[in-house]
């Protein structure tokens, strides 16, 4: 058993990690008070404030960080990208340098996005990235700062979905959400990307710990697809209307940040060194379905204050 240290607690990924670390290990998540019920220690702190991971880490005695905090909204780096940089490289540099010095195990949560997606194939942890926005320009920073700070920390670039605190988190919970109300969407068909579990990307974190892996991952799903191909998947499942979802090119939207067009990832590396591949789509997608018959969602957000 370890005592885990999570930054990023309330977050999609943070909540669902501590969720699945409490069935083994001892949980100590760091979020600034959306989390009033959960069922694992809280502590009330803004990481951004000068001195408070060295107070975090002195208050947790971790033998595991696993670093989930960030600004994730890519729309908010754009108009925010001060903000931006101090969540995304500043806070993470910070914990890479307070874990080395300690040696604690550190593993930090990147994104996919770090990719201009120009390439036809996958990439791997080998491509040089070219980021397109704020969010992934900082991002890939964040990476580089905490490899500098500490080469023996984990980096893993994520995409996930899954039931968050908010109910409106993950590209699955948008099209779930609509569909259950018989709402009219759109999917862009022209955005490639391979999407896990939360659930799985964490069990798969914690596994990398416990193998002491170090360096940078990969950790997506193993199916690339169109986020419109994947609406219509979350649709089937759940039995819904597939029609509701209109195919559109992100071309014809009017974000405020560009979008990578392929985020095809290799998770070879990964699976090699971790021994195992990661669950195929279809296995995440119907534990997804079987934790909304069992009232996960619900459960998920009771550890918030209404």
């Amino acid at each position: 058993m370890a005592r885990i240290l999570i930054t990023g607690a309330s977050g999609l990924l943070g909540i669902n990690l501590a969720q699945e670390a409490l069935a083994g290990h001892t949980v100590i998540g760091v979020d600034r008070g959306k989390l009033t019920r959960a069922p694992f220690d809280v502590l009330k702190l803004d990481l951004a404030n000068p001195g408070a991971v060295k107070s975090a880490i002195d208050f947790a005695r971790p033998d595991w960080v696993i670093n989930c905090a960030a600004l994730a909204d890519l729309d908010a780096c754009e108009n925010t990208p001060n903000l931006a940089r101090l969540l995304n490289i500043d806070l993470p540099a910070d914990l890479a340098l307070v874990c080395k010095s300690r040696s604690i195990p550190l593993v930090h949560i990147s994104t996919d996005a770090v990719f201009d997606g120009e390439k036809d194939g996958y990439y791997t942890e080998d491509d040089a990235p070219n980021p397109l926005g704020v969010y992934s320009q900082t991002k890939l920073e964040g990476e580089r700062a905490v490899l500098g700070q500490n080469p023996q920390a984990i980096v893993a670039r994520v995409n996930f979905y899954g039931w968050s605190l908010s109910g409106r988190r993950s590209l699955a919970e948008f099209f779930h959400h609509n569909l259950t109300h018989n709402k009219s969407m759109s999917g862009f068909t022209d955005v490639i990307f391979c999407p896990m579990l939360v659930n799985d990307t964490a069990q798969t974190l914690l596994k990398m710990l416990k193998k002491e892996m170090k360096g940078l991952y990969h950790l997506v799903g193993p199916q690339a697809m169109s986020k419109y191909q994947f609406g219509v998947e979350i649709a089937r499942k759940f039995s819904l209307k597939e029609g509701e979802i209109s195919p559109k090119s992100i071309l014809a939207s009017n974000l405020t940040a560009r979008r990578s067009h392929n985020l095809w990832l290799s998770i070879h590396k990964l699976s090699t060194d971790l021994g195992e591949s990661p669950p195929e789509f279809s296995t995440g997608l119907s534990r997804f379905y079987t934790q909304y018959q069992q009232g996960y969602p619900q459960k998920i957000r009771s550890y918030q204050q209404e």
